[in-house]
Order: structure tokens, then sequence, then C-alpha cells
């Protein structure tokens, strides 16, 4: 999980501090050196240790902070003013009215070409855009082979010309995006394991013929200080105007994301948080603060369920569930909704307070939810439909077990698991089930779809 080590030590740190009614210079000197350690392991750039540790130790020993109520818990929001300062604000995708172009550059291995596929999807749907990937990079292996199979999977043209000059590729691509009515260019550029002149100079070319909206850097979270001397390096070059951070997703120290901006000044634009072709984020700097002092990212979670989980159908089943007919159709459709949203630990980490308790599942497998829809799968219609039929009958049991391929033991969890969930709700039952209905969150689900329908409203910007 991404700063999950960081996380950890921060909240240790801080934890000394909330319980005391007053503050004293030792105290916040104590806190300094565990902070300061804390971002050095993971991998912080030293330079922007030292500032932030030494701005947070002079707004930390403010006089109205030392004499004041909950000394601790200000120190605490001075810490995650901090550290939204650090990361930056999200900054929207520049657009032109006509045809857009944009370039993604990076070393060999971030993951370019991967992304370039994640972030044109990402802008069909969000922003209604026609995108036309370019194939540039016609020196790795079947790297254009590769750019095709991924536009084969989102249904997006590949515009190529196999080993010709980049440069000229670009030209025509430009041309043909302008005739056929595309509204978005997208060029995937060559890498190299390390930074050299040709490359750099193969960039410049490109940049000159396209004439870009946007730079965007593709640099690996898991690199951490090094991706920040990498940044500069194609800054000084090519003056990227962001940065798309892959790996973000298993990169538990989170150094490169708290480094970049500061050293740079470039902006993180964009996050890579799995492998799928849709799982892409816009960075928010404020909402990852949150998540690593433990605060959770509601408003993150609540976009997530407003684009992945039907309002209408969690509802049915929420009513199912407190009039007592909740079944395993119920209970796999549950699932299938969990699924879109991504990661178990991923969602609980979203929770505010919810780290201890992420922190204890993390290990659990989520590819072990598959292992659900299968035994649900050797079920007949009527023993998903009934539960009952199943509860006494131990050769019904054992027919799933043979058919599911698991053992009779993963069949009774199961089977026990739904007994608890409709014993749990039956014991509500008195209750409204309107009122269960997780109206808040409703509520934020509507005022996110407003806020949606109001961003696509303006085309040049996110």
């Amino acid at each position: 999980m991404p700063f999950e080590n960081l996380s950890d030590r921060l909240k240790m740190s801080m934890r000394r501090i909330t319980g005391k009614g007053r503050l004293t210079e030792e105290d916040i000197e104590k806190m300094m050196r565990e902070v300061r350690l804390s971002l050095l392991e993971a991998d912080v750039n030293f330079k922007v240790v030292k500032s932030f540790t030494k701005e947070l130790k002079e707004k930390s020993l403010d006089e109205k902070i030392l004499k004041g109520l909950n000394p601790g818990q200000q120190v605490i929001k001075i810490v995650h003013e901090q550290l939204k300062e650090l990361m930056g604000e999200a900054e929207p995708l520049v657009f032109s009215n006509d045809l857009t172009s944009i370039m993604l550059v990076g070393l060999q291995g971030a993951g370019k070409t991967t992304n370039i596929g994640k972030l044109a999807n990402y802008l069909r749907k969000k922003e209604n855009k026609k995108p036309l990937l370019v194939a540039c990079d016609i020196y790795r292996p079947a790297a254009i082979e590769q750019l095709k199979t991924i536009g084969k999977k989102l249904d997006i043209e590949v515009f190529e010309r196999g080993t010709n000059k980049p440069s000229d590729t670009v030209k025509k691509a430009m041309e043909y995006a302008r005739v056929n009515g595309y509204d978005l260019v997208m060029i995937d550029t060559a890498g190299r394991l390390h930074i050299d002149e040709l490359l750099m100079d193969e960039l410049v070319e490109i940049k000159k013929v396209a004439n870009p909206n946007e730079i965007l850097l593709t640099v690996d979270a898991m690199t951490g200080q090094d991706a920040v001397n990498v940044a500069e390096a194609f800054n000084n070059k090519l003056n990227i105007t962001g940065c798309i951070l892959t790996k973000l997703d298993g990169d538990t120290r989170g150094g490169a994301a708290l480094s970049i901006r500061k050293v740079t000044g470039v902006p993180i634009k964009f996050s890579g948080v799995g492998e799928k072709l849709d799982e892409i984020e816009i960075f928010h700097g404020d909402r990852l603060a949150s998540r690593i002092l433990g605060m959770g990212d509601v408003v993150s979670l609540v976009e997530k369920v407003t684009e992945h989980i039907d309002e209408d159908e969690a509802s049915n089943i929420m009513e199912k569930m407190m009039s007592g007919s909740y079944n395993y159709n119920d209970m796999l459709k549950q699932f299938k909704m969990m699924k879109k949203m991504g990661s178990f630990s991923s969602i609980l980490g979203m929770l505010p307070g919810m780290g201890n308790i992420k922190k204890a599942l993390g290990q659990v497998d989520d590819s072990q939810f598959k292992l659900v829809e299968v035994i649900i799968g050797s079920m007949t219609k009527e023993e998903r439909k009934t539960p009952k039929l199943i509860n006494g009958s131990s050769k019904r049991r054992k027919r799933i077990a043979r058919g599911s391929g698991r053992k009779m033991s993963e069949v009774n969890k199961l089977i026990e698991s739904l007994q608890t969930q409709s014993k749990m709700f039956k014991s509500m039952s008195g209750m409204d089930p309107a009122k269960m209905n997780m109206n808040n969150l409703s509520g934020m689900m509507n005022n996110q779809k407003t806020k949606n329908r109001g961003k696509g409203r303006n085309k040049r910007r996110w």
C-alpha cells in the first residue's frame, strides 16, 4: 500500500503528543526527530526533509499552540497542512479548442506505453474526447505491438509508421487526426535505461513538430529519490508540464510523491494505482495527506461509489438484508460491486480511523473473493435463492464442494458467513430499512454527480 511505512511512523510520532494537555519545546524537538527519520526512511529528498521539518518546527513552536487548548491536535493539523503544501493541489490538463496533443516521456520501464492507454481511456470517459494513440517508440522491441494491443483492448485507434523517424510520424499523425475528426493526439515516445543526448534530441524534435499542450513525465514511484533527478533532467530539456506517478500502489514509502513538486516545481497530475487499464486517478495531494495521517479519504471513496456502484441496486440489497430475504445471489452482487471499486484494503484505507483494521486485514488476498464466486457458482438456482436448503444438508454441501473444487471447510465458512450476516440484520429488523439506507452517503453521491455534470460543461478542464 502507498505510504504505508511513512504513515505508520508519522502516526506513532503524532500519538506521543496528542494525549498531552501542554507541549514543551522538548516535546516538539522529539517529534521533529521522529518526523525527520520517518521522511528519510520513506526516501524523501533530504533537502525536502530539511525544509519541511524546519517550517514544521517554526509553526509548532508558536506560543498560541504551546499554551492553547489541545496543542497536540493543533500540531497534527499543521503536519497535515504541510503535507498538503508539499504535494500540491490537483492541477487540470490544458486542452485546445480544436486538436489537443499530449506527449508522454520518461525512462524505459516507467510505464509510458501502459499509461498512455490508461490516460486516453480516462479522458475519453471523463472529457468525451476522441483520442488517437501515436506510436513513436521505434527502438524497444515490440513497443509498437504493445501499444496496438492496448489500443485494441480499449477500442482506440493507434497510428504507426513502423521505424520511420518519430518526428515525421507525429507530423503525419497530426494531419490524420484533423482529417478524421480526432480531437486528442497522444504521443508515446521512446525511453532509455538512462538519460542521454540522443534521447533528448529526439524528444525536442518531436516537441517542435507536435507543439503539445501537455508534456507529461511518467515516473516510477518505486525509484524513490532518483525520480526527482529524472524529473529535473527532463524538465531542464523539455519544460514538462506535469508528472504521472506510476506504480504508486506498490510503493510503501512514497518518497517520490513527496519530493518531486517541491524540488522541480512540476505538479503531479495523475497517479497509476493498479495494473488494469482503468486504474489511473487524478493526483490529489490534500487527500493523500489525510490518508497518510490516518484520517481517511471519504471524498475519493464517494467518487468510487458514485462511479462504480448502482445506488438503486445497493438500496435493494440493504432492504433484503433488513427483511431477512438476503441470499447468495445478493452476496455475489455485493462482491462484484466491491471488486469494481478496487482492492478491499484500499477501500478500508479511505475510511477514517480504520488504520488498525486495515493492517489486520492487510494479508487478505482479494483473489479469495474469486473463490466465493466459484463456490456460489456450484450451487443450484434454488440453493442460491433459498439458503435454508443448504443449511441442514451435508449432502448438498459435499456436492457444492466437489463442483467448485474447494474443501468442505471452505463451503462451511461461506455458509456461516451468510448466516452471521442474516442474524446481525435480523436483530435490526425492527428498524425502518429506509433509515438504514446510508442517507448521508447518498446525499454525498448526489452532490458528486452534480459536480461531475458541472465539470462536463467546461471542456478545457477536468
